[in-house]
């Protein structure tokens, strides 16, 4: 019998039976039409229906946020075709992310009978959601959860913890797990085993596939200065198949662990990877690749740059909520700097955020004044700030340099402040630099693309793009909505225009560009309306935006941009020149 991994969504009709029983024609009627709803939501976000009975429906998703997309648009679409109903049909839903059995068009397993347990537990119109899938959408979903807490469900031998959808929030590069638990026994911070990849017995072509692969991991995931990654050596004495991760990390003396395993079906080689916590055993992530022998020898540099780029992301989040459940007076300075980490990347939200990150990294520098990331990243928070002195952030990172000279995070940074005082040549050189010292870092690409972006070479900022999104699919909107100016600046007003719609969600950068695109279109009212979107959410945003942060070294691009802006309505503080 076949499986797969899938999404799984379940949902029905609070109090369905009462409903019937008042009025069956018209409930009939109306199910007819939420049926219609519903297969329509399901299609536009690549899901399929397995099942419906009477008033529930299941479907299964490949994509985790797809699933969640779903019923969100279900449930807003029955909103509003309900409005004037009394009693108004209300749904509830379950999702729920599992490896499924597959039997003709149905899928079946503990998997599917979960989210239906999750579904029936729900509150009328709420959307829940298993934390296994949770943990899969937290980086890149725009809406915000509450943790329910671990749930008991009849005929699941397990508790399992459930998050129920809120609503949608502004911007939000990443979604740390609100934990509660008591701190855990301490951990080499950022460290990582990778143990050697289980293969079946006798099959030496994969055993020595499966040698190279983590060999290779443990050499790529070294680059990273700031992952300690265990000798060969060191995890060649244990046995991951008998030693648990709880166990390997007591032994070990490292907080998370990568296993693996390699398996031959049929003409494919199917490599398993997961990426489990020490502390208590929890599965961080988890993936499976699909393809053959010598398509995974012949691409196995770009594979593995991949795997450890993505494991260091998941290990930097998992790292962060560790840190959420400590007291401060029992933190270390890198763990100051994790807490700092978590707000700056939040800091679009408000500008506590930003300031709270400052504080932070203020706290790890105190602690440790040699540590010299904390201070470029203070100046990084900073900068979001309307106080922000550009000369002292100067010297915050001029400081940083000087205790490291390769922090990749630091010249990175460097590398921005030159770029917005106009000094290209230095601003290449601390971004190339960056990139050397770390190739795998899909953030550092990301936002490297800007500066080639804003030096007149916007082809080399998509392949960057590109890249990092290779080596990380989950990476934070504001190195994404890159792609959407590289496209405009290119004259690809149309790209553009499509690239900002597929966003996860709207930054104010991303609709000014799109705006922009649509007056070069000749699309006025779409233009306009998009301004109005974006003023919507940032009333004071005027054409001073612009001026200030988009650093071309061709003035006729900004000065273009500016030009199509006001024109599509964004308000000036001054007149803008027309071009001849």
């Amino acid at each position: 019998m076949k499986r797969r991994l899938a999404a799984i969504l379940v949902a029905d009709v609070a109090g369905y039976s009462s409903l019937m029983e008042a009025d069956e024609e018209g409930t009939a009627a109306r199910m007819t039409a939420c049926r219609t709803t519903i297969d329509a939501e399901i299609a536009r976000t690549d899901g399929r229906l397995f099942k419906a009975m009477g008033d529930a429906v299941l479907a299964e998703f490949a994509s985790p946020i797809n699933a969640v997309r779903c019923a969100v648009g279900i449930r807003e679409a029955l909103v509003l075709a309900e409005t004037r109903r009394d009693p108004p049909l209300t749904m509830r839903f379950g999702l729920h992310l599992a490896d499924v059995l597959v039997e003709g068009d149905d899928l079946i397993g503990d998997g599917v009978n979960l989210a239906a347990r999750i579904q029936q537990a729900a509150e009328p119109g709420a959307i829940d959601l298993s934390g296994v899938l949770f943990e899969q959408i937290r980086r890149t979903s725009p809406y915000a959860f509450d943790d329910r807490g671990e749930q008991s469900f009849r005929n699941i031998a397990e508790p399992v913890r459930v998050y129920r959808l809120r609503g949608e929030i502004r911007r939000h590069p990443y979604q740390i797990t609100h934990a509660q638990a008591e701190p855990q026994p301490p951990r080499r911070p950022h460290s990582l085993a990778v143990m050697p990849f289980e293969v079946p017995a006798g099959d030496e072509d994969r055993h020595f596939l499966a040698e190279g692969i983590a060999e290779e991991l443990i050499f790529e995931l070294g680059r990273f200065r700031k992952l300690f990654v265990m000798s060969r050596s060191a995890t060649r004495a244990l046995d991951a198949a008998q030693d648990d991760p709880q166990s390997i990390g007591e032994r070990l003396g490292v907080r998370y662990v990568l296993t693996g395993a390699i398996r031959q079906i049929g003409s494919r080689v199917r490599l398993s990877l997961t990426l489990s916590e020490t502390d208590t055993g929890t599965v961080v992530w988890s993936d499976r690749l699909s393809q053959s022998f010598d398509e995974l020898v012949d691409g196995l540099d770009e594979l593995v740059s991949h795997i450890a780029s993505t494991v260091l992301g998941r290990i930097e989040e998992s790292d962060i909520a560790v840190t959420r459940r400590l007291k401060p007076e029992s933190m270390t300075a890198y763990e100051f700097h994790l807490r700092g980490l978590e707000h700056h990347r939040l800091g679009g939200v408000t500008d506590e955020n930003s300031r709270q990150a400052m504080r932070w990294f203020e706290r790890a520098i105190e602690a440790d004044p040699n540590f010299a990331r904390p201070r470029a990243m203070l100046t990084c928070a900073w900068s979001n700030l309307p106080d922000f002195d550009l000369a002292e952030g100067t010297r915050h990172v001029e400081r940083a340099l000087e205790l490291d000279p390769n922090e990749p995070e630091a010249n990175r940074i460097m590398g921005s402040i030159k770029m917005g005082s106009a000094e290209f040549a230095a601003s290449r050189h601390y971004h190339e630099k960056a990139m050397a010292l770390s190739p795998s870092d899909a953030y550092i690409k990301g936002r490297s693309a800007a500066f080639y972006l804003f030096a007149g070479e916007p082809e080399r900022a998509l392949k960057l793009l590109d890249e990092a999104e290779e080596l990380d699919p989950f990476l934070p909107v504001w190195c994404v909505e890159e792609r959407v100016a590289a496209l405009y600046t290119l004259g690809r007003f149309e790209e553009a225009a499509a690239a900002g719609r597929t966003l996860p969600f709207q930054t104010r950068r991303s609709r000014l560009y799109r705006a922009a695109s649509h007056i070069a279109l000749g699309n006025l009212d779409r233009a306009r309306r998009i301004v109005g979107e974006a003023l919507a959410t940032a009333p004071d945003l005027t054409i001073d935006y612009i001026e200030q942060k988009e650093c071309y070294r061709d003035s006729g691009v900004k000065k273009l941009l500016v030009e199509r802006l006001a024109t599509a309505g964004l308000p000036c503080r001054f007149r803008v020149e027309q071009t001849s």
